[in-house]
C-alpha cells in the first residue's frame, strides 16, 4: 500500500496556492481553488490547505470544515484527494485524518470525491479499503469533457452533428455573442437567465450573493468571464466560464425561453471554448454536468436535456467516481448518517436558505 503523510501549507505555499494546485495529478480543479475557498469561508466553512506527500509526487488538497453540535467536525476533501490511483484514495485520506488526530481536531468523518474514473474496479476498491459510499455533490460527477488540443477547424469537426451544425447555422445567420463586463448589471443579468432554468427543473439556487461572492472572486483572479447573447435588446443567453490551468468549465448558464435565435447557447460555448484555447492554451473543457452515462436517454431525468445540450459537444459522458466517506469514530458516524445529517440540512436551509453543502 502507498505511503502519504499530510500537513497543512506554509505561508509561502498559501501564497503561490492556485499555481501549486494546478500542477496536481489531473491538473487541479477549480473548487480547490482560492478563490472558491473564499466563496466557502462566507457561508458556514473554514477552509484548510492541505499538502500530500506521496510516492514519487505531492498534491495540494482544500478541505472544508464543518462543526456540527455534538459530534465534532466533517471534513470535505472537495474534488480530492488529488491522487493519481484510485487505489491512492484511502492511504491519502487516512493521511488527512493522522493530521487532524495530530492536530487535535475531532472529527467524526471526512469526506472525499476524487477525480478519478468510476467503474466496477475502482468502486471495489474503495470499498474494499473501507470508503463508504454517499450520494455525490458535485453536478460534474458525471459531466461532458471536450478535448480541446486541436485546431480549431479540426476541433470543430470533432463535435457531434448536432453542436457543430447549431453553431455554423449561429455564425451563418448572424447571431452576436458579447463579453460583457463584470459589473452589478451583468450579475443581476446572469442571475435572473439562471432562474429561468431553475423554472424548469427542481433545483434549488443559491442566492444571488453567494453567486456574486463566486463570480467576482473568479473574475478578480483573472479566472472567470462572462459571455451573452441579447434578443430584442434584452440579455436571452448567458455563461460564465472559468480557465483554471489547463482546464476550461462552463460553470453557471442559463437562457430565456422560446428564443428565435437558433444555435445560440452553442455558439456561445463554441466562443468561450476558441477564446480560452487562444488565450490561455486549455487542453479540455469541462461542461459541468449531465445525467450520469447510463441515464443520458432517461427522459425523466431532471438533467435530460442539460445532457443532451452537453453531449451535442463532446459526444459522450464521462464519470467519475463521486462522494466517499472515510468513517473515523463509528458511532458518531452512525448518527450522523442515520439522523443528524438529514436534520442539519434541513435546519441549514431554513436558517439560510442555502444548501448545506
Amino acid at each position: 500500500m502507498a505511503d502519504f503523510t499530510a500537513r497543512f501549507a506554509d505561508p509561502a505555499e498559501q501564497r503561490e496556492w492556485d499555481s501549486l494546485v494546478t500542477d496536481n495529478p489531473g491538473g487541479g480543479n477549480l473548487l480547490q481553488s482560492m478563490a472558491f475557498a473564499d466563496v466557502k469561508s462566507r457561508h458556514g466553512w473554514r477552509p484548510r490547505l492541505v499538502v500530500l506527500d506521496g510516492p514519487g509526487y505531492t498534491s495540494h488538497n482544500l478541505v472544508l470544515e464543518k462543526k456540527v453540535p455534538l459530534l465534532g467536525a466533517l471534513w470535505y476533501l472537495i474534488k480530492g484527494p488529488a491522487v493519481n490511483e484510485v487505489d491512492h484514495v484511502a492511504p491519502a485520506t487516512r493521511a488527512v485524518a493522522e493530521l487532524a488526530r495530530r492536530e487535535g481536531h475531532r472529527l467524526f468523518a471526512i469526506k472525499v470525491e476524487p477525480d478519478l474514473l468510476d467503474g466496477p474496479a475502482a468502486r471495489e476498491t474503495l470499498r474494499a479499503a473501507g470508503l463508504v459510499k454517499t450520494f455525490n455533490l458535485q453536478p460534474n460527477d458525471s459531466t461532458a469533457l471536450l478535448d480541446t488540443t486541436a485546431e480549431p477547424n479540426q476541433l470543430l469537426r470533432t463535435l457531434h452533428s448536432r453542436g457543430r451544425n447549431a453553431v455554423r447555422r449561429a455564425i451563418r445567420e448572424g447571431v452576436e455573442v458579447q463579453r460583457m463586463e463584470p459589473t452589478e448589471e451583468t450579475f443581476r443579468a446572469m442571475y435572473a437567465l439562471m432562474s429561468h432554468i431553475e423554472d424548469r427543473s427542481a433545483a434549488r439556487m443559491r442566492s444571488f450573493e453567494y453567486y456574486s461572492r463566486f463570480w467576482q472572486n473568479f473574475v478578480d483572479a483573472g479566472q472567470g468571464r462572462f459571455y451573452f447573447v441579447h434578443e430584442d435588446g434584452e440579455p436571452s443567453v448567458g455563461a460564465f466560464v472559468i480557465n483554471y490551468g489547463s482546464k476550461g468549465t462552463y460553470k453557471d448558464g442559463g437562457s430565456k425561453p422560446g428564443r428565435r435565435q437558433y444555435g445560440d447557447s452553442h455558439l456561445v460555448q463554441w466562443t468561450a471554448i476558441t477564446e480560452l484555447k487562444e488565450e490561455f492554451g486549455i487542453v479540455e473543457y469541462d461542461f459541468c454536468g449531465t445525467p450520469p452515462a447510463d441515464q443520458l436517454k432517461d427522459k425523466d431525468h431532471p438533467h435530460h436535456g442539460l445532457g443532451l445540450f452537453k453531449t451535442s459537444f463532446s459526444k459522450t459522458v464521462t464519470d467519475f467516481v463521486g462522494c466517499y466517506d472515510l468513517v473515523v469514530s463509528a458511532w458518531r458516524y452512525r448518527v450522523w448518517n442515520l439522523v443528524a445529517e438529514r436534520v442539519v440540512r434541513q435546519v441549514y436551509w431554513r436558517r439560510t436558505h442555502q444548501p448545506f453543502y
